[in-house]
This record gives C-alpha cells, structure tokens and sequence, in this order.
C-alpha cells in the first residue's frame, strides 16, 4: 500500500539512525494495512503521520554528586506521544542503553498497549542513560531527586503520569515522588508505583508478570489446554520474570530457567523461587548465585542459550530484541508451543516471522505485558478517589483485563481475516480507539 509505505519512508528519513523506532513503527504499520484499506480518511487527515510523531519530546541533562564528591551528567528523555484517549502514561527506565530511539520505540508501543487496557489513558514513555547497578542509595537519591527537578515541569496527575521500568523500583519511585512533592507542594498521584504507605496500590509489584500468565492461560484455555503439566522458561530474573514464574508454578507449571544479564540458570527440577526472591530482591545478587544454593542447578554464563532449552512456553521478561531468529529456530526445533512477551519487544521481527511460520501462538508484548500499566491506571483511579482496593480485589480486575485483551486482539485478527494473528490484532484493536479519538478531536 503506498500510504503506509510512504509515512514508513517518512519515518526513517526524519528519525535516522533509530533503528529501535523503525523496528516498532514497521511492525505497528505493516499490521495496520487492512484496516488502513478500510479507512481512505486517515491518509485525508494525515493519521498515521500524526499517529508515528510524538505530540512532544523533551530531553535534558541531568548533574548529579556521587559518594566521592565527583560530578557526573547524564542524559534525561520524556516522550510525551500521544494523549487522544487520556494523560501521557508510561515507564521511567534507568539503564546505559537508555537514547531517544529506544524511548520513542517504548512509547509508540505504549500508546497501544495503553488503549488495549481499555482504560483511559494515552501513551509516553521516559527515562536516563543512568545505571543504578552499583551505586548507593544516596547516589540513587540524588540522581532520581536532580532527574525529578527537570521532569516535574512536564508531567502532573491529568497531564503525564510515568511509573517504573528497568532500573526503577520502589526505591526509585520513592525518589522521585518525594522530590516531585517537595517542588510542587503537592501530594497528587502523579507517579504510579508508589509504596503502599503513600498511595500505592496492592498487587502492582506482581501485577505485569500475572498479567502475562494470565492472558497465557486464557489463550491455552480457548485451545482446550492450560499451563498445567507445561514446562517453561522465564529470561530475566527482575520483577516481571520473578512474579511471572509466581502465579505459572501456581498455575501448575514447571519453571526450568532463569536468567539474567551475566548468565542463565537451569534447574530441571523446576526453579526455586524463594531462593530467587532472596539473592535477586534482598540481596540484589547475581543469578549465579542460585547454583551454588541449590543442588543440581547449572549455572552457564551468557544468556542466548536459555532458548536452546526444551520448553513448551516461553516467556521472554528481560530485554527488547532478546530472541532473534537464530534462537526463534532454535525454541522452535525443541517443540515450543506459545511465546508470551513479557518485555517490550523482546522479539526480533525474523524471530515473529519464525514463530508465524511454525503456527507457534505468539502473544505480543503490547497485549501481553499491560498488567503493570493496567494496574498503574487502577492505582491513578485509587488516588483520585482516595481509595485503598484490596490485593484480591486488584487481582480480580487485573485478570479480568487481561482476559478482555486476548478476547479483544482473537476478535480483531478474526475480524480482518488473519485469525491467529495476535501481532496484528493486539495493533488493530489497540489502534481502533486511538484513530477513533483522535478522528474526533480534529487535526491537533
């Protein structure tokens, strides 16, 4: 089609050298085709254009003191990329890979994922080369507070409300927000995320690996199947990965391996999560150090050999573009079944195509990882009516979001005659409502 074809050029001759942005624009739009045919008004009001180009980008410096009085600087990102059904919402990521093209990538994705939750909330995303590994807390303290005294001029409870990320736990929220409050003198739930004893909300820390598995069951159950009696293997050891591997084994699942940016381990006795929890989130060690707590483990350095492990699912937690081609192939040949994407992006686009090909189920990350910003919406309506929901209760609303998503994106590939096609569908349903606001309120 030579619209999409055009705004796609357009878009890697005005964005050069993103290649993370160009990643997720090509596989939003080319998706988008069908519907796009359906549709001659969004290339009359320019739609897609406006729809790929951030309503605003702010970067700056962010100065901050380490613990030996030396001066460092780093660089800070809030991409504010679309407000049409509601307030800028989206992730702070701390970590060294952190530039405009990985956060604008974040972003476009966001702003479907946001709309797939069917709450009301637009799509942003934020965050800092800055890494957290290694450094104090009063390190921490003061890059966050030195962060927030940029930030807080852009963002607000109606306007944009960003929540953690990589590298950016309660500790970090905490920060932030103290510092967010100290400048505006105000106590608003401007950052989701936030500790209990200040306005959290119940069930947020576990909500976006849950919702993975979650909206894994609902698609095994539609299949007449379930995660009962499955082995799987879970990549990244943070806070997706570990809540992930929670509710599966709960579910009756075998966890068989985890890993994190050193190495993998594999345990096929099935992962023993109390001793991840206590090196990963008490200690903040390395997942190295499971081998050496539990007999029989094996630790292996590097991480692309996780996926030459036989599973029958497999639930990428960890980083965009971990499973290329090479390791699609490679899951395939040992009889994998479904891919839930609980990163954003974790899956090259060879690596879909090698899943499609196969008839592997496929749950893209856009769909399959809104737990967390769904929960982050349910802890924004917490606050505004200065309320405090139960953990069942939060639970009981996540999994009911998450099962409405799957249903959503079946019905939307079905509709547009790629039944099965989850990439697709998440991107239609998610854009349907976006392209229908922003049709309403005119060329803005």
């Amino acid at each position: 089609m030579q619209y999409l074809e055009k705004v796609l050029a357009e878009v890697k001759a005005k964005n050069p050298n993103e290649n993370e942005f160009h990643q997720a624009a090509t596989e939003i739009l080319t998706s988008l085709k069908p519907m796009v045919e359906r549709h001659p008004e969004y290339e009359r009001t320019a739609l897609l254009e406006r729809f790929v180009e951030p309503e605003r980008t702010v970067m700056f410096r962010v100065p901050w003191v380490d613990d030996k009085n030396r001066v460092h600087v780093n660089k800070g990102y809030r991409v504010q990329f679309n407000s049409a059904i509601g307030p800028y919402k989206g992730g702070i990521r701390f970590h060294p890979t952190v530039n405009l093209s990985v956060i604008k990538f974040l972003g476009l994705e966001q702003i479907l994922k946001n709309s797939l939750t069917g709450l009301p909330i637009g799509g942003g995303k934020g965050g800092s080369d800055f890494d957290p590994k290694g450094k104090s807390d009063g390190e921490i303290m003061r890059f966050c507070q030195s962060f927030m005294t940029e930030l807080y001029r852009h963002i607000g409870a109606d306007t944009d409300v960003p929540a953690g990320d990589i590298g950016v736990g309660g500790r970090e929220i905490g920060y932030l927000f103290g510092q967010y409050k100290r400048l505006r003198n105000e106590h608003v739930g401007v950052l989701t995320g936030r500790g209990l004893s200040y306005g959290g909300s119940l069930a947020r820390t576990e909500a976006t690996g849950y919702g993975l598995v979650y909206m894994t069951e609902e698609a095994l159950n539609a299949r007449n199947d379930g995660l009962n009696g499955k082995t799987a293997i879970v990549s990244g050891s943070g806070n997706v990965a570990i809540y992930a591997v929670e509710k599966a084994q709960s579910l009756g699942a075998k966890v068989v391996a985890m890993y994190d940016s050193n190495g993998y381990v594999y345990d096929r006795n099935g992962i023993r999560l109390e001793v991840v929890k206590q090196i990963k989130e008490v200690e903040r060690g390395r997942i190295s150090e499971y081998a050496k707590r539990v007999k029989g483990a094996e630790y292996r350095e590097g991480c692309k050999g996780i996926w030459n492990i036989p599973c029958d699912v497999a639930l990428p937690c960890a980083t965009q573009n971990e499973i290329d081609g090479e390791s699609a192939k490679a899951l395939v040949k040992n009889g994998v079944k479904l891919i839930g994407e609980g990163a954003n992006m974790p899956t090259t686009l060879e690596g879909i195509e090698t899943f499609k090909k196969a008839g592997v189920l496929f749950l893209p990350a856009k769909a399959a990882n809104a737990g967390g910003v769904a929960t982050s919406a349910l802890e924004m309506a917490q606050s505004s009516g200065r309320l405090f929901w139960t953990f069942e209760e939060v639970d009981r609303k996540l999994k009911n979001i998450m099962v409405n998503i799957y249903r959503n994106m079946d019905a939307a590939a079905e509709e547009y005659g790629m039944k099965g096609d989850y990439v697709a569908g998440a991107n239609i349903a998610g854009f349907k409502k976006v392209a229908e606001a922003m049709l309403a309120q005119g060329i803005v």
